[in-house]
């Protein structure tokens, strides 16, 4: 296995389950973990595991993980050389990035142009066309509800409005008619200024019940970009992963080599340096169309990883170090199948959120099984933050022994105290739409909670 030469000490900027696979990572890479922590998170498994852990504010995210000084600070007692960003929190804030490249900071992510760049959706668009890499109809930001219906009529309803600075299905609009268009635009503009601080929004044409397919890559700093395979995140509620497989089992390995070559274009057009995921949809023609890139680790990298056999976050870390891939495209074969679900402390039903304490725990095992989680029996799960508290990854060597084993491992998965989205995923597992790999993001929302769009 190779070794960190350059970067020693990480500062782990998060928390949960991403911030114990980067502990992992860092000590097999032979380097030291600082973990970071609020006062609700005290007793969080990542503080037990990392070498030193470092209070950085009260429960709320805004004084503690989002809250810059705090950590800039703990990195300065702890000496840390390098900081893993995980993915939420500040994994995609370019001021971030930029405040620890001029204090020489090693940030493990792409540099803080590049984020500024794909992290605004509008020239991430623009970017993208310019690498000759499919998009949707649509336009570049709009102010007024005259340009918004000039570009509508222009690619017919119905349409998508979405926040430029968006991302995580948040500040997404559909309308179908150009009343709902003028009623709708205000609200997106309100809702894109609330949760990103920018009320710009442009246009896309809406594409009916797509399929949600991501290609992840790895890029190193000496010019070398391959992408390890392709996701399927189509089982989705409001925008919002749950489940994800791969590989996809609808597209063909014709579209999926040409996806997988579109995202390395679009990478290597925008300079990116890391582990990063670009994403599509695809329609039912299997065309696809660049929805935007992530720069970070993705919560499903597990299912890309075990395909593959490429452990994701140490390659994070040793790009950041400054080492070169040892693999090209050629030598990445992915083979059997993947399945992640997320485990959320929520009400099966509703999705509505169910902090509290677990009174019970036993986690499944066996061959083909995974489970990447930082609770524990006595642990209480805080109503601040994400409510994702455990991924369950199986692999058979297709896709029907993953759904198989998926069934056996979720039923014997004990998690008491508290209700979780467990149950959801074996229904899920049992839907005819899912078995035969026809769901689109659709599926959820409307055969299970009754959305209409």
């Amino acid at each position: 296995m190779k070794r960190l030469e350059n970067i020693k000490r990480i500062l782990i900027a998060n928390r949960g389950e991403i911030a114990i696979r980067a502990i992992r990572a860092i000590r097999e890479l032979g380097g030291e973990s600082i973990a970071i922590y609020s006062e609700a998170d005290k007793n969080s498994m990542h503080v037990k595991l990392a070498d030193y852990s470092i209070c950085v504010g009260k429960a709320p995210s805004d004084q503690s993980y989002l809250n810059i000084p705090s950590i800039l600070s703990a990195i300065e007692i702890s000496y840390a050389d390098a900081v893993y960003p995980g993915y939420g929190f500040l994994s995609e804030n370019p001021n971030f990035a930029a405040i620890l490249e001029k204090s020489n900071i090693k940030f493990i992510g792409p540099r803080s142009e590049t984020t500024r760049l794909t992290g605004d959706k509008a020239a991430a668009r623009k970017a993208a066309q310019e690498a000759d890499v499919p998009i949707i109809p649509g336009s570049p930001p709009v102010e007024t509800l005259k340009e918004a219906l000039a570009v509508a009529d222009e690619i017919g309803y119905p349409v998508l409005l979405k926040a430029a600075a968006g991302g995580g299905g948040r500040g997404m609009r559909v309308a179908h008619t150009p009343q709902e268009l003028a009623r709708l635009l205000p609200v997106a503009q309100r809702e894109a200024e609330a949760n990103f601080g920018d009320s710009r929004v442009y246009i896309e044409k809406y594409i009916l019940n797509p399929k949600h397919i991501e290609i992840q890559i790895l890029a190193d700093e000496h010019g070398n970009v391959v992408y390890i395979g392709d996701r399927e995140c189509s089982v989705q509620r409001r925008h919002q992963k749950l489940l994800e497989e791969a590989p996809s089992p609808f597209i063909s390995d014709e579209v999926r080599k040409k996806m997988g070559e579109a995202a390395v274009r679009f990478a290597k057009h925008v300079g990116f340096v890391g582990a990063g995921t670009v994403e599509f949809i695809v329609d039912k023609d299997m065309n696809f169309y660049f929805i935007e890139m992530n720069g970070r680790i993705q919560v499903e990298h597990p299912v890309s990883e075990m395909v593959s056999g490429i452990d994701l976050v140490a390659w994070q870390m040793l790009i950041a170090d400054g080492q070169k891939l040892t693999f090209s495209q050629e030598d990445i074969k992915n083979q059997g199948h993947a399945i992640e679900f997320r485990i959320n402390a929520e009400d099966p039903e509703t999705f509505t959120p169910n902090p509290g304490t677990i009174t019970e725990l036993y986690l499944p095992g066996g061959f083909g099984v995974r489970v990447d989680t930082h609770i524990y029996k006595g642990y209480t799960v805080p109503p601040y933050y994400d409510s994702l508290i455990a991924k369950l990854i199986v692999y058979g060597k297709d896709r029907e022994e993953a759904i198989i084993r998926g069934k056996r491992a979720l039923s014997e998965l004990v998690i008491d105290g508290i209700k979780t989205t467990r149950d959801f995923h074996l229904k899920i597992l049992e839907d005819p739409e899912f078995k035969a790999g026809i769901y689109t993001t659709s599926l959820v929302d409307t055969k299970y909670l009754g959305i209409k769009e």
